[in-house]
């Protein structure tokens, strides 16, 4: 093989394999060790780092060292790094002219491959700075959330309408990059920490359009991939940023059902809404031993990480060791402790929809603290006394009222009913409607459409419907 033919193949390599391909390439066609060495960071062979380092220090680009029937040939490439040959002797004739053609691309490779890792590393950096900003907001620090986001830009829209985009992984940053052109890149957009298939979208309010069957900006990011469907929020603050997560997650259950791809989350009452009046002190009370909490050691988790812990696995389950990057072990362990705190069973449906409402009650960690609210306490000194105040009785009869409509399948609330009793679990709640799973995940399925609600996904709609459901009972 000539040189010209050596230098056209290293050049082949650099270009498409890179410096792993190049090395591989070097060892076999002068048949020893190639490598690069980095005197300063102590990577190589002890004898050639030492060749090395004596070749730095002289200021010279190439050296030979002797062994004992070996030779190793070095060449500078920079920062103190050197390509590196071990070959036996005597050394063929080309071996030094063809590493010296080598050295040049392959300092321009490493260089490139540098830079990629780089840059990669700095998407990641960004991509978890934008997670940050989303746990801020959904944990009512605005404040922190607002300072973070300007740095990474753009600033965060105020009023604002929230879109979950469901895609394919491959097709998040086509997603997004549309997302970007069409909205002027004034959409704050993040990759969702829980669901790998989603990209959360804030949009400001005045690029959104009002009136949901007609969504220029939802149509256009489904027609970027047929899998792609989108649900959007209503319009909101930032502070509301939790309900806009969720209406907007009921919208993406409803919206994989419609030809369309895309859904806005249906007019509704808001249960945090109904509540609030009567709940917030007894939301104060429940929580008041969860709050005041002390680890008894600095790097135990304290009442608001605790706070924050039971609120993503009400929202997300086992998924909830993703959000909070932390071990399952971890979360199981957090979750006995809130339990002791609050004397709850967790496994209960009833006690983790007693938990999601208290929760939302006090966005900011506690309730309100005034007469009105310690008044309220004392009016409902548990979770029937605060489910027959008829406020909340008109909410679950207007959330409910889907289920005997004209467009409700048959035995749609024995359905619901059944599910809701043995706390939202399919297997046993199938058994007892004598049905298969798939048979009852389909009845579910279809609830889901007449609700807008997603219920077999969490965020999931099971905790509002078992308050629901009391209420009513309550009622009579």
């Amino acid at each position: 093989m000539s040189r010209s033919d050596d230098v056209l193949k290293v050049h082949r390599l650099a270009h498409a394999g890179g410096s792993a391909a190049l090395l591989e390439w070097l060892a076999a066609r002068l048949g020893g060790w190639t490598g690069v060495v980095d005197a300063e960071q102590g990577r190589g062979p002890e004898s050639v780092l030492r060749g090395v380092a004596e070749m730095n220090a002289r200021g010279v680009r190439s050296a030979v060292l002797y062994g004992a029937g070996t030779a190793t040939l070095l060449f500078a490439l920079d920062d103190g790094r050197a390509l590196a040959a071990v070959l036996d002797r005597p050394l063929a004739p080309q071996a030094s002219t063809l590493l010296a053609d080598a050295a040049v691309p392959l300092a321009l490779v490493l260089r490139a491959e540098e830079a990629a890792r780089r840059e990669a590393r700095a998407g990641l950096a960004e991509a978890r700075a934008r997670e940050a900003v989303l746990h801020l907001l959904m944990n009512g620090r605005l404040s922190t959330a607002h300072q973070v986001a300007q740095a990474l830009g753009p600033s965060l829209p105020e009023p604002m309408r929230m879109y979950v985009v469901e895609c394919r992984t491959g097709r998040r940053g086509e997603v997004t990059r549309r997302c970007r052109e069409l909205t002027g890149g004034r959409a704050w957009i993040v990759r969702c920490p829980v669901y790998v298939r989603h990209l959360i979208v804030l949009v400001p309010a005045d690029l959104a359009c009002a009136r949901a069957e007609h969504d220029p900006l939802a149509g256009a990011l489904v027609e970027v991939d047929p899998d792609c469907v989108v649900g959007v929020s209503g319009e909101t603050s930032l502070r509301e940023a939790p309900a806009a997560y969720t209406q907007a997650f009921h919208a993406l259950a409803v919206a994989r059902g419609r030809g369309e791809r895309h859904a806005r989350f249906g007019p509704g009452p808001e249960l945090a809404l109904a509540a609030h009046g009567a709940g917030a002190g007894w939301a104060g009370a429940l929580l008041a031993p969860l709050h005041a909490y002390e680890p008894r050691r600095p790097q135990d988790p304290g009442g608001q990480e605790l706070r924050a812990t039971a609120h993503a696995w009400l929202n997300f389950s086992s998924h909830a060791t993703r959000l909070l990057k932390i071990h399952r072990n971890t979360l199981a362990a957090r979750l006995r402790l809130v339990e002791t705190l609050l004397g709850l069973d967790l496994a209960r449906l009833g006690d983790q929809a007693a938990l999601s409402l208290a929760l939302r009650l006090t966005p900011g960690g506690r309730a309100d603290g005034d007469a009105a609210a310690n008044e309220a306490a004392r009016a409902a000194p548990d979770l029937d006394g605060l489910l027959r105040d008829p406020r909340l009785t008109a909410w679950a009869r207007a959330h409910l009222r889907p289920l005997s409509g004209p467009e409700a399948p048959v035995g749609a609330r024995a359905t619901l009913r059944t599910w809701l009793a043995h706390d939202a679990r399919l297997v046993p709640a199938a058994a007892a409607l004598g049905v298969s799973v798939p048979a009852a995940r389909k009845r579910l399925t279809r609830i889901e459409a007449l609700l807008e609600r997603s219920l077999l996904q969490s965020p999931s709609a099971r905790h509002d419907l078992w308050l629901a459901h009391r209420a009513e009972e309550l009622a009579g």
